[in-house]
């Protein structure tokens, strides 16, 4: 068996390309659009695992409510300088619903809720402002 890929849907795709390829360094593998069903593919994928892919879809025109997405449980990624990496995505305007306080494990989610852990290579040392940085909503 291979591990192939999982889909998420999201509301506006270029407000997500933004979040998951400019904020989490994730690269476009390839786009498929479908006029006559009105939806969009994209897939994307880190360098180091090319193989295991995301699938945005994007449905054209729907007004379709997909909650918070709670229910689908979070996607992870493991990350060179989880600081970096928190920084980045802050000053993007994205909150870090549970920061880094310990130098290895971060949640933020993305414009679609889609709760996302972002995991440290490894330990680094607590570091502030994020060691004493309160939690912020759910992930």
């Amino acid at each position: 068996m291979k591990y192939l890929h999982t889909m998420v849907r999201v509301r506006d795709i270029d407000a997500s390309l933004r979040f998951y390829c400019e904020g989490l360094g994730l690269k476009e593998m390839r786009r498929m659009e479908n006029a006559a069903g009105k939806f969009t593919l994209v897939f994307l994928a880190a360098d180091e695992t090319p193989g295991a892919e995301i699938e945005l879809t994007y449905n054209w025109g729907s007004a379709e409510d997909y909650g918070t997405a709670r229910n689908f449980g979070h996607l992870a990624f493991r990350v060179e300088n989880i600081y970096d990496t928190c920084a980045r995505l802050q000053a993007m305007g994205y909150t870090i619903n549970r920061p880094p306080r310990d130098g290895h494990m971060a949640f933020v989610r993305s414009p679609d809720l889609v709760s996302v852990e972002l995991l440290q290579d490894g330990h680094l040392p607590p570091q502030e402002p994020w060691a004493s940085m309160a939690n912020t909503g759910v992930w």
